[in-house]
């Protein structure tokens, strides 16, 4: 089997061109006031130096190895296989260092910010688990840190916020708008305008050029490492691939690897809230292209066009725009997006707790209902990125 190093990202990411000016097909780009517009032209200078830079990837990979925990193994789900009538595994983010995903992007950021030379870091979050990977990587770094988050999930996170003050962050609550993850978002932007030594680490692939671009690249090494693993194990590339999608940065993880695999059927699950469409997170299945914090992509919007705000019982989901890649990925077909309401994702955080002993994200368990839904009775080989473990949602009388 081939190590962790053999699937080192290089200086290349999916889309070559994206690297230099951040545009997917239709969506992407820098839509931002001049004080900000300076800044991200910097950082994607700086970014593509880096990545350009044999020791920076090498820095990166050693970091993941030996810090993060990496590779992440590829599980054999028998008990959920059963049930479901398809081969299925699950990619586990869920056993990364702070247990998701996250950690890879802020790894790497954090080694960016570092070579930049920034004072303080900060960053936004909804579940929290960006929250304790960021403030986990500025400890790591011994840089000082500030985590914005909506009040209400604050209250929803209780388990995430008690994890980033004993780390060391500062929790800045803020009471904007819903209180949810794009509050957060508009109130660490605001504060970013006016610190010129501040790094701001976001931690979706949302918002303007580069940070989609970066995003993407850090979080590549999922999906190198489940098509090596599933190649490995199996023998052959599955017939298909599942994530859930908030703003995008688990699911282009796993998804990158595969898409120039056109054998390999690409789904993510978004979150469906209640069911109705006045309350929902499912950007790109109801929402509509437009400029939404600092790039062209799909938005949930109004009557009058304007974003409007989302609903889910999943933190990391409940946001209102979406990656300009995967609004690239649907336009062009290349991936399907999902609606999953919320009582579909607690039927599924139950299901697969009791089945395999493993206790997913909320987040994560909007994938798992999906893939149960499709791969029914189908006899077909697939993999889901299980993102992270659900340990934040146990309290919320979910079981």
């Amino acid at each position: 089997m081939k190590t962790t190093k053999d699937v080192l990202p290089d200086e290349s990411v999916a889309d070559q061109s994206a690297l230099t000016d951040g545009i997917y097909g239709n969506y992407g780009g820098m839509y931002v006031p001049p004080p900000l517009e300076s800044k991200l032209h910097a950082l994607a200078g700086a970014f593509r130096s880096a990545v350009g830079d044999k020791s920076f990837r090498e820095e990166f990979m050693y970091y993941l190895k030996t810090f993060v925990g990496r590779p992440t193994p590829l599980f054999y789900a028998r008990n959920l296989s059963d049930m479901t009538g398809s081969k299925i595994y699950l990619k586990r983010e869920d056993l990364s260092h702070t247990g998701a995903h996250k950690i890879n992007n802020t790894i790497g950021q954090i080694l960016l910010a570092k070579r930049m030379g920034a004072k303080e870091i900060i960053a936004e979050t909804g579940a929290g688990q960006h929250g304790v990977a960021t403030a986990t990587a500025a400890a790591l770094m011994g840089i000082k840190c500030k985590i914005f988050m909506g009040k209400t999930d604050v209250q929803r996170q209780a388990v995430n916020v008690s994890r980033i003050k004993l780390l060391g962050a500062e929790l800045i609550p803020t009471e904007l708008g819903t209180a949810t993850l794009k509050d957060a978002v508009n109130a660490a932007i605001e504060y970013w305008v006016g610190s010129p030594e501040s790094f701001y680490l976001l931690g979706s692939q949302v918002g303007p050029h580069p940070y989609p671009v970066m995003v993407g690249y850090f979080q590549h090494i999922i999906g190198k490492e489940a098509r090596q693993q599933i190649l490995d194990i199996e023998g052959r590339l599955p017939d298909s691939i599942f994530a859930c999608i908030g703003g995008g940065s688990n699911a282009i993880g796993l998804f990158g690897a595969f898409l120039d695999d056109k054998d390999v059927e690409i789904h993510a699950a978004e979150g469906g809230g209640s069911g109705s469409k006045p309350k929902t997170a499912a950007t790109l299945n109801f929402g509509i292209p437009g400029v939404f914090q600092g790039t062209y992509s799909y938005c949930l919007t109004d009557d009058n066009g304007q974003p409007t705000d989302s609903w889910s019982i999943a933190a990391g989901l409940d946001y209102p725009g979406i990656s300009p890649q995967h609004s690239h990925l649907k336009d062009t077909g290349r991936a399907h997006y999902h609606v999953i309401t919320d009582q579909e994702a607690i039927d599924a955080f139950r299901l697969l707790s009791r089945l395999e002993g493993i206790i997913p994200a909320i987040e994560t368990s909007h994938a798992i209902a999906l893939a149960q839904k499709l791969l029914k009775d189908k006899n077909k080989l697939a993999v889901i990125n299980l993102s992270g473990r659900g340990d934040k949602d146990v309290e919320r009388d979910l079981a």
